[in-house]
């Protein structure tokens, strides 16, 4: 069963999820523990190719895949034969595999694998050393790893913890601070940002500047800002949009401030399946108030295949405010 991301994880003022907290901490302590202990005791495996983890410190949507998706290119420009590495959440297939569009769904390789799979080489692998071996034996100079920065299996070059940057409406990238199951943390936040090299403070399009409060939080790691923007226009005409992301109300508000006459918005679990039935009551809702449907690139590919023509699919890229820092990041590490 798929679980939607409590919205309250993210609120500042701790009254919305007060009692949940209070009766979550204890469970949130014990999580904490066996993160830190897990990272302690295991020993990290080389595989002999620059690693780039591109993780978060918290659970729900950051962003990570489209800048795994960046830095995939920035390195491809440079000539690096960069391939990507994904435990396929939510694919049925076990064991390491190269995802094929052309032979894969959704269903067997997770989503954000196979969204990726259509510009550059991915592979899955809950393995990761095993992954990233399979990666070098067919070619990769260099991987780049979607999530990680809590699994200790394998050596990391570059370490990149990617954040949340929006800050409105009273919510918090990382809440009040808790840990999961009581917060948004996977572990505290000072003992994530202590193994990463620096943050990457993913900002939507349409926010001007960077909270100088969050910012304070990072102290001397290094912060580089990317924007989230759209790769396309929102399609024309009235629509009704739906996703199943882990804040999907954050799409809502980003199909409105690119121009979409947004209609309704209904929020679906993150990575969850789309049944008959479910497409039929939103296409009936759509027909209702003369729109069409519309939803991202990581769930259009989890349609079933008869729906697409059905549904406008709105892509989105990060894009570094400086780029240059980043490649010079990239080529200190990956030569």
């Amino acid at each position: 069963m798929k679980l939607s991301t409590p919205r309250w994880w993210y609120v500042r003022d701790k009254a919305p999820g007060r009692l949940r907290r209070m009766l979550l901490t204890p469970l949130s302590w014990i999580w904490a523990a066996v993160t830190a202990n897990r990272i302690a005791k295991t020993i990290p495996a080389d595989v002999g190719v620059p690693v780039i983890c591109v993780g978060n410190l918290t659970a729900g949507g950051t962003g990570k895949t489209p800048v795994v998706r960046e830095l995939l290119r920035l390195l491809t420009v440079r000539g690096v034969d960069a391939h990507g590495l994904s435990r396929g959440y939510g694919g049925a297939l076990k064991g390491v595999h190269r995802v094929d569009p052309k032979v894969h769904t959704a269903a067997d390789v997770g989503d954000e694998p196979l969204m990726l799979a259509h510009d550059y080489p991915i592979w899955i692998s809950a393995d990761r050393p095993v992954g990233a071996s399979a990666a070098k034996a067919a070619g990769a100079r260099a991987v780049v790893m979607d999530d990680g920065h809590q699994n200790p299996s394998l050596k990391k070059t570059l370490s990149l913890v990617v954040v949340d940057g929006e800050t409105r409406n009273n919510e918090w990238p990382f809440g009040d601070g808790a840990v999961f199951p009581a917060g948004p943390m996977r572990e505290p936040l000072a003992v994530g940002l202590a193994r990463a090299d620096a943050v990457v403070l993913l900002l939507p399009a349409d926010l001007p500047q960077v909270d100088p409060g969050l910012l304070a939080l990072f102290g001397d790691t290094p912060v580089l800002v990317a924007r989230l923007e759209p790769a396309a226009p929102p399609p024309a005409g009235p629509q009704v949009g739906f996703a199943g992301v882990g804040k999907p109300w954050k799409v809502e508000r980003a199909l409105t401030a690119a121009g979409c006459d947004l209609r309704d918005f209904a929020p679906f679990p993150d990575h969850g399946a789309f049944d008959e039935r479910t497409l039929q009551a939103l296409q009936r809702r759509a027909d209702d108030v003369g729109a069409g449907l519309v939803t991202t690139e990581k769930d259009w590919v989890r349609l079933p295949p008869h729906w697409r023509p059905r549904v406008a699919m709105w892509p989105v890229k990060a894009t570094f405010e400086d780029e240059a820092a980043v490649q010079a990041l990239l080529t200190a590490r990956i030569p």
